[in-house]
C-alpha cells in the first residue's frame, strides 16, 4: 500500500481527499500546516510514495516545505495544489520541484490521474536506472548519481526540473523530441497544451550552457521540436 502525505489546510477539501485516497487504497498521513508536514515527513520519510502539498499554508508555505524535501529527496513526486494559475506560478512551483501541478478547483479523478502518473515515473525511473552513471555529449557532461552538470569542466547548476530534461536530451542526441514527448519524459504528465511551459525551460537550460566561445548544443526544429546537437 502506497503511503501519501496530504497536506491541506482547509478542513473539508483535507476530510474528502483523505476519504478520495483512502477509497483508492492509499494510506493517507495528514498535516494541516506546513511545519507539520515537515514533521511528519523526517519521521515518515522511508515510508512516503509521494506528497500532495497546497501552497498556501501556514507557518510554512507549501514551497518553503517543497524546497526542504527536495534538498533530501530529489525525486519523491510532490504534486502541489494551489488557485494560482498563472503559468509564471506554474513555472515557478515546478522550477522549485514540483512534479506537477493542479489548479484549484479540481476534479478528483485528475489529481489521482495525475498522483498514479507521478508515482509510476519514479517507478519507471528507478527500474530503468542508466547502466552507467554519467551521460557526456560534446562538451557537456551529467553524473546521475551526483546530479553535478559541467560543461567545459565548469559547474553548472540546475534546478531538478532542468537537470532532468538536459538529462532527456543527453539520453536522446541527436534525436529531434516534441514538446509533447518532453512532457512525457520529464514531466511524465499531459500539460493540456501548454507547450509554453516546455519552451520557458529550454530557455532557461540554454541560458545555463551558454559559455563564451562555445557553440549552441539545443537546437530548435520550427513545428517539430528540439533535438541535441552539434551543428
Amino acid at each position: 500500500m502506497e503511503t501519501i502525505l496530504l497536506v491541506e489546510d482547509e478542513e473539508s477539501l483535507q476530510y474528502f481527499l483523505r476519504q478520495e485516497l483512502t477509497f483508492e487504497n492509499y494510506h493517507v498521513i495528514s498535516a494541516y500546516d506546513g511545519q507539520t508536514a515537515l514533521d511528519l515527513y523526517a519521521t515518515h520519510r522511508q515510508e512516503i510514495s509521494a506528497i500532495i502539498l497546497d501552497w498556501m499554508l501556514p507557518q510554512k508555505d507549501g514551497i518553503e516545505v517543497l524546497k526542504t524535501v527536495r534538498t533530501i529527496d530529489p525525486v519523491l513526486p510532490i504534486l502541489l495544489m494551489t488557485a494560482r494559475n498563472d503559468i509564471t506560478d506554474k513555472v515557478t512551483g515546478l522550477d522549485d520541484g514540483a512534479d506537477d501541478y493542479i489548479t484549484k478547483p479540481f476534479k478528483i479523478e485528475e489529481l489521482l490521474a495525475r498522483l498514479r502518473t507521478a508515482i509510476r515515473r519514479l517507478d519507471k525511473m528507478q527500474g530503468s536506472r542508466p547502466e552507467h552513471l554519467e551521460l557526456s555529449f560534446a562538451d557537456v557532461t551529467l553524473n546521475v548519481e551526483t546530479r553535478r552538470v559541467t560543461r567545459a569542466g565548469m559547474r553548472i547548476n540546475l534546478t531538478q526540473r532542468e537537470f532532468d530534461l538536459l538529462a532527456t536530451f543527453l539520453q536522446h542526441p541527436e534525436r529531434v523530441l516534441s514538446r509533447d514527448e518532453l512532457f512525457d519524459l520529464v514531466w511524465g504528465v499531459d500539460f493540456a497544451g501548454q507547450y509554453n511551459t516546455v519552451d520557458v525551460y529550454i530557455r532557461h537550460l540554454r541560458q545555463k550552457l551558454a559559455l563564451a566561445d562555445k557553440p549552441e548544443l539545443i537546437w530548435t526544429e520550427r513545428g517539430v521540436g528540439y533535438v541535441l546537437r552539434q551543428n
